[in-house]
């Protein structure tokens, strides 16, 4: 359902997608990990790494103003996603305005913070595959936000502490003192009952998005209603090894097995 390493969520490996999608939905991931790669891969600075998110931005401004692209890369976005299926701009504007921020920001002082960078680094991945499909209704892009965004939390909760190998804590600094929580507890890899009980304060929100966009896998029809599905029954399985686990994310990852996607792609299947 994700091709992991890189733009985690982007559903281009599936084998469900319709073919008629497969082009633009592999260029659009192209862009989306091409732009992920420069905001972290590889020993440059940062300097250079905004650099090169602001050549992307210049090309996007070319498509913008009905003019050719210059890259191979942003061609074919534009020829075989944006201009067929007349793609909104403003999600991959906000994907650079996203990693931009990554090259440069590594702590969120309060849950509002972190929200804003899910909702420029995560959500767009759910309104570009809506406008592909034509499901382009109010209700059903607030819906896909939550579901999003829940995604994004699950995402940086199960992976505390390897974010923290990267200098990078989505901890909110706030939630981190109020539940009196330290970065020291996060380097020493040490599971305190602080921490725990402030995982299970962030993994609960996040299940409440999840669920309240949830109903989005049902109303939507076909190929897309299932892949959805799959995609919130897998992101709900992670939060319950999350509790079974009693939040302690440094003695193992919790990851999808062949047993828990085959309870998923059967629950998808009856819609439960």
């Amino acid at each position: 359902m994700t091709t992991p390493n890189h733009y985690e969520n982007f559903p281009v490996g599936s084998i469900i997608l319709p073919r008629r999608l497969r082009r633009p939905i592999h260029a659009v991931y192209a862009f989306a990990r091409t732009a992920d790669d420069i905001a972290d891969e590889g020993n440059v600075t940062t300097a250079e790494r905004q650099a090169e998110l602001q050549k992307l931005i210049a090309e996007l401004d070319k498509i913008a103003a009905h003019t050719q692209p210059e890259t191979e890369l942003m061609r074919q976005l534009n020829e075989r996603a944006i201009q067929p299926f007349r793609l909104p701009l403003q999600p991959f504007y906000d994907l650079l305005s996203a990693f931009s921020q990554d090259t440069e920001k590594t702590r969120y002082q309060n849950f509002g913070e972190l929200i804003d960078y899910a909702r420029r680094s995560a959500n767009p991945v759910g309104r570009i595959m809506l406008h592909l499909y034509g499901e382009t209704s109010a209700q059903s892009i607030a819906q896909s936000d939550g579901i999003c965004t829940a995604l994004q939390l699950i995402n940086f909760w199960q992976d505390v502490g390897i974010d923290w190998q990267k200098n990078r804590v989505y901890l909110p600094q706030d939630d981190l003192a109020k539940f009196g929580v330290t970065e020291s507890d996060i380097a020493a890899n040490k599971m305190t009952p602080n921490l725990r009980k402030l995982l299970a304060y962030e993994c609960d929100k996040a299940h409440k998005m999840l669920r309240a966009g949830s109903p989005l896998g049902k109303t939507l029809r076909g190929r897309l209603g299932f892949e959805l599905r799959m995609i919130i029954l897998g992101g709900d399985c992670i939060l319950q090894k999350l509790a079974a686990a009693q939040y302690d994310v440094f003695s193992q990852r919790p990851v999808l097995e062949k047993r828990d996607w085959l309870r998923i792609i059967w629950r998808a299947i009856i819609k439960k």
